[in-house]
């Protein structure tokens, strides 16, 4: 393992280990955290494609629950993960888990449309994993899935006195992720993660930008995602046309 993957997984722990600690008021009705269940494959992920620095880090919200709930893997649709990323292994169960939401690991049967956008562009941009992960990563914001019984709850929807903790654990592991990958650039994939790296990164030498969110909830990327998110990185001068 190189220096910066082992800074990567260190921060990875600490992280996990200081929203472990938190507790959620109603609506939250179950909390998932996929740096616990899923470390083996998550570390897995930080050490074959965080070893060097980037020029490109691309910071999504929070884990889907059909992804990186799934496989510990940002974003990580299980064909993607698996077929695309190499990765594989064992994907335990959270402290409490929902019945509506379940963690079935690499044997889900659902998919998630922004895990199969977002990988699907890279893989058909670059290629392979090694040339995307040459001077690209890609990470999670926040790592635990919230649920309010069956829906999906965004951690920016948290009341003031619980998103404001768990911001600051955030916000400490996106600079030691940033400071270790020594990334030029951090895309937001959405709005609000790109507001939340232009807090949390303050000072250091980083710019920002940020991409059209994969969700099918947006109908702007159901009309066209993997374009409409090219032609920004191309208009940022990130990605030649």
């Amino acid at each position: 393992m190189t220096a910066i993957a082992s800074r990567l997984v260190d921060a990875a722990q600490i992280l996990s280990h200081e929203v472990d600690a938190m507790r959620f008021a109603a609506p939250v009705s179950h909390v998932y955290n996929p740096l616990d269940y899923a470390w083996t494959v998550h570390r897995a992920y930080l050490e074959r494609f965080g070893s060097n620095k980037k020029r490109i880090v691309f910071l999504g919200m929070n884990p889907g629950p059909f992804g990186m709930a799934q496989t510990g893997v940002p974003f990580g649709e299980i064909a993607a993960v698996r077929d695309w990323l190499g990765l594989s292994g064992a994907v335990g169960k959270p402290a409490l888990e929902n019945p509506k939401k379940p963690v079935d690991g690499f044997a889900c049967k659902r998919g998630e449309v922004s895990g199969q956008r977002l990988w699907g562009l890279f893989r058909d941009r670059f290629g392979t994993p090694e040339a995307f992960f040459a001077e690209h990563f890609v990470a999670n914001y926040c790592p635990l899935v919230f649920f309010d019984e069956g829906r999906n709850l965004t951690p920016d929807k948290l009341p003031a006195a619980e998103a404001g903790p768990l911001q600051a654990a955030c916000d400490a592991h996106l600079r030691r992720m940033v400071e270790a990958l020594q990334a030029e650039w951090v895309i937001g994939v959405g709005a609000w993660a790109e507001k939340r790296a232009t807090i949390a990164l303050a000072g250091l030498p980083v710019r920002f930008g940020r991409i059209l969110h994969p969700s099918p909830a947006s109908p702007a990327a159901n009309r066209g995602w993997a374009p409409e998110a090219t032609r920004q990185m191309v208009d940022m001068g990130l990605w030649p046309a």
